[in-house]
């Protein structure tokens, strides 16, 4: 057939991060520092009640919005979190993981050509979502110098007439940068001026370790244009279950649930009986993992200084985002020759946008025992360079 396809789709690159993760797949005796992965097992008392739901026969479709019972939970979460209410009948819909979240706010905000700004570094899914929506992806390039926050003098240049969505990705992937609340008090006068939509991604808010992290959702005025993204995936290791939600004021989630309707119908039954049980009974095994993530996170930048890399330190998520420029490569360079040499999987930097060019994604999601082989490998690669 010579018709073409989508132009749009066929246009968009695959990810970065997938690429190196297929690679290292079938490479022996190699090491992914690679995918944002948690290493450890869902705890045992959400699995047992994944569980206990199949065996009860649970296995019906429920409402497209998903379980009444567990988005109850969710606006309790965010009540006891945030001091914020959420109506759970009609401002929390459950989604296949964050990511269709992000993907269900995107297409019900933007018209053709509406602009969105996306601060970088960041997730390698914002872009091609806006895209795929029909709007213009606009970088908002972020620099180590301001620790990777979003400032209003960076927001400020970025908006036209054309904008109407804004991304905040804190705590952030790929860098950990987190925003204070001046920070984000900064940003409240532009937003509300230009009138903006606000999309808060905020999948690691419970891997923050400066106390928890605030969210613009939290400040006048803001809630009520605001989409509030979250999951399980991070916080309670649960990423093959693929459950996320959003919250949002019932004129922009009822379009969303359209698109969720129509594409997916509900997110898996028995991971919503299990993510209940996750909110209810989860927080010591959030703060058990948090804990080993914090350790893992000092030892990885202490440790990559000492062999001479210079490292942003993180307070959130679980990667460190080290510099390479001193050695005088491009990102997909060191890349592919500390894989090809040492059997290292690290992400180039640039995956997640072109100012993320001179850094790596390193993954702290993994143990101690493999974060100092890798380490052993780096520094021997390091040293040779």
């Amino acid at each position: 057939m010579s018709a073409p396809l989508n132009h749009v789709l066929t246009e968009i690159e695959p990810s970065g991060i997938r690429k190196f993760f297929d690679i290292v797949a079938e490479m022996k005796d190699a090491i992914s520092l690679g995918v944002g992965e948690p290493d450890f097992d869902t705890p045992w008392h959400i699995r047992e009640e994944g569980i206990h739901s199949l065996e009860k026969g649970r296995t019906f479709y429920t409402s497209n919005s998903g379980l009444l019972e567990l988005k109850t939970e969710i606006a309790a979460y965010l009540r006891r979190s945030f001091s914020v209410n959420y109506d759970p009948s009609s401002e929390v819909m459950v989604t296949v993981g964050g990511s269709e979240a992000i993907d269900l706010a995107m297409r019900a905000i933007l018209n053709p050509g509406d602009e969105v700004l996306i601060p970088q570094p960041s997730y390698v899914s914002y872009v091609p979502c806006a895209l795929m929506a029909g709007g213009r992806a606009v970088p908002i390039e972020l620099e180590e110098k301001d620790s990777f926050r979003l400032s209003a003098e960076k927001l400020r240049e970025k908006i036209t007439e054309r904008t109407k969505l804004l991304v905040l990705p804190f705590p952030n992937n790929p860098t950990g940068a987190i925003m204070e609340e001046e920070d984000l008090r900064a940003l409240l006068p532009l937003i509300e001026e230009h009138d903006l939509f606000v999309l808060t991604d905020e999948i690691y808010s419970e891997l923050s370790y400066r106390g928890r992290s605030r969210s613009i959702i939290e400040f006048p005025g803001m809630r009520e244009r605001t989409v509030y993204i979250n999951g399980f995936s991070k916080a309670y290791a649960m990423t093959g279950w693929r459950l996320g939600y959003a919250c949002a004021p019932e004129r922009i989630l009822s379009q969303m649930l359209k698109l969720h309707q129509f594409a997916l119908m509900c997110a898996p039954t028995c991971s919503q009986y299990a993510a209940v049980e996750a909110l209810r009974n989860g927080d010591e095994d959030v703060a058990r993992m948090r804990q080993a993530y914090d350790a893992r996170r000092r030892f990885l930048v202490a440790n990559l200084r000492r062999i001479g890399m210079d490292c942003f330190e993180p307070y959130g998520a679980f990667y460190v985002f080290p510099s390479i420029r001193r050695f005088h490569m491009t990102s997909e360079d060191f890349a592919n020759r500390l894989l090809r040499e040492e059997k290292v999987a690290i992400i180039p930097g640039n995956a997640f946008g072109a100012c993320g060019e001179g850094y790596m994604r390193i993954s702290y999601a993994y143990s101690i025992q493999d974060l100092k082989k890798a380490l052993e490998r780096i520094e021997g690669f390091v040293s040779r360079l």
